[in-house]
């Protein structure tokens, strides 16, 4: 038979554990936030609050926007008339043709009177390319000021339009060395080496950043004079 007193410290036991399991873990559940209501009116205010924005407004309706919709309807109420009555007739039907007729004409003549904003239509011309020449004064003016490498990347663009005006390339802004390698050697494969050799010494100082001076520009001026010469002056 089980000794009563050993029954009754398992059980006192049994509730110590208990009363401490739930004291570590009401604090936990306290402190789990609380799920928010948001009342249904709230909300409602919310969006229409939302939509009353400029961005979700439609834009005002002008006066022959309203007579061009109206027209279709009278136009759309007349033909499911005409169908419910069984084709009530070729009167009806002529009818129907004279104010569809009509609506074409109005469309047109409202088509007309809405003329696009001259500003806007107006093309807009292209920046003037800037030929050999002026990219040759430049490389000069950076040479007497021993500005090296800035006059390096003027020779290059010089060169590049003196072989634009011949219509050997395209000189398009934004267009890459390796574009213009690619056209020359299909346009003026005479002048593919010499190009090839007066690119690679204009990266070299423009994107390699290296030293530049009067025997880079000397050279590059030998490398071009081959290029043009080949490609035909």
């Amino acid at each position: 038979m089980a000794d009563p007193g050993r029954v009754r410290r398992i059980a006192g036991v049994a509730v110590l554990v208990a009363l401490g399991i739930a004291t570590l873990v009401a604090p936990a559940a306290a402190a789990q936030p609380a799920e928010p209501e948001w009342p249904a009116a709230e909300v409602r205010d919310d969006i229409e609050r939302i939509l009353a924005r400029a961005e979700f407004r439609e834009p005002p309706r002008t006066f022959l926007d309203r007579a061009r919709d109206w027209v279709l309807r009278q136009l759309d109420r007349t033909i499911e008339a005409l169908v419910r009555a069984g084709g009530a007739g070729v009167i009806g039907w002529v009818v129907v043709g004279l104010a569809a007729v009509g609506a074409v004409v109005f469309a047109a003549r409202f088509a007309r009177g809405v003329q696009a904003d001259p500003a806007r239509a107006r093309p807009v011309a292209p920046a003037p390319r800037r030929s050999a020449r002026d990219w040759g004064a430049d490389a000069e003016a950076h040479e007497a000021a021993g500005r090296w490498r800035p006059a390096l990347r003027c020779r290059y663009r010089a060169l590049v339009a003196a072989l634009a005006e011949r219509g050997l390339v395209d000189d398009v802004p934004g267009r890459t060395t390796g574009e213009y390698r690619a056209e020359v050697d299909r346009a003026a494969p005479r002048s593919a080496a010499a190009f090839d050799d007066a690119t690679a010494l204009f990266e070299a100082a423009w994107y390699g950043d290296h030293p530049t001076g009067p025997d880079e520009s000397r050279r590059f001026r030998e490398l071009s004079d081959r290029v043009l010469e080949a490609a035909g002056r």
